[in-house]
């Protein structure tokens, strides 16, 4: 008997969990290949201390940039999402706590995705359009969420640190290795694994000097998937 409770627990969890994957690749990893353009995105922020300071290398290279924010700890620093927003960089909705859908059911998820959006809505004055899981895993309420809310479910096609820490010059050359037009690259400015802003702001400058050397332009997730998007910056 407990036995077959275990298998028809551990069924309704693939159902859940796993099987939603196979939805994804139909979800953006990347943009166009036409034209050079990449988009630079930022996870796990906002960071008061971290976040600031990469938007001094944007505003330096003169680059825009989607930021996919955790909700509660935009609601913690105001002020940087405002920042972000007034820099003139897409805001992106990252889940409400960072918690990992694989863990939450229909009702966790909808508040996850929806107390994020509605919050990142009010102090940015626009409604996120992007959304990007948590560890990129997505379960089988978030397609309908995501619908009822007016947001799409986005991911990377360049990610240089994930779950282990890669050092700054380290994760400037795997994005130069890998970079093809319509990228989508997935960093880190704020503590996902641990000292990870830190190692990003190694990265970010020599990142941006030569990929224009490569003959890159920069876009956000949103210009970059929009075909009327602005051009190359």
């Amino acid at each position: 008997m407990a036995r077959h409770v275990l298998a028809g627990a551990s069924a309704v969890w693939i159902a859940y969990a796993w099987i939603p994957h196979l939805v994804t690749p139909w979800c953006p990893w990347r943009g166009p290949r036409a034209g050079r353009r990449i988009a630079l995105s930022f996870d796990d922020g906002p960071d008061p201390e971290w976040t600031p300071r990469v938007l001094d290398v944007l505003a330096h290279h003169g680059i825009r940039a989607s930021f996919f924010l955790v909700g509660e700890r935009a609601a913690r620093a105001p002020g940087v999402v405002r920042d972000i927003t007034v820099a003139g960089h897409e805001i992106g909705n990252h889940g409400w706590s960072h918690t990992s859908l694989w863990l939450c059911g229909p009702r966790r998820t909808e508040r996850e995705i929806g107390q994020s959006h509605a919050l990142l809505g009010d102090l940015t004055g626009h409604a996120p359009r992007h959304f990007r899981p948590p560890w990129g895993m997505v379960n089988a309420a978030v397609f309908r969420v995501l619908a009822r809310l007016g947001e799409r479910c986005v991911f990377w096609s360049i990610q240089p640190e994930g779950l282990r820490p890669v050092a700054g010059p380290e994760q400037a050359e795997r994005v130069l290795r890998r970079a093809h037009p319509g990228a989508i690259v997935d960093l880190h400015d704020a503590e996902g694994t641990a000292g990870a802003p830190g190692r990003l702001l190694q990265a970010l400058d020599p990142m941006i000097k030569r990929l224009r050397e490569a003959g890159y332009g920069f876009a956000t997730v949103e210009e970059l998937l929009t075909p009327s998007g602005s051009g190359l910056r």
